[in-house]
């Protein structure tokens, strides 16, 4: 039985891959950051280098 231990970021437009350890967890589904998780308020992304979202 294999373990996961990451998970892509549960928003479409994210290219993030987290650690289930660090993510935010909303409704069930895991996160990168706090933008992604509250639906992109403003459209602020996440912030991380590489990723468009």
């Amino acid at each position: 039985m294999t373990t996961v231990t990451t998970m892509k970021c549960a928003c479409e437009s994210c290219l993030c891959v987290v650690s289930l350890s660090e993510a935010i967890q909303k409704e069930g589904k895991y996160y990168c950051s706090d933008a992604c998780a509250n639906g992109h308020p403003e459209g602020k992304g996440c912030g991380h280098q590489g990723c468009g979202c």
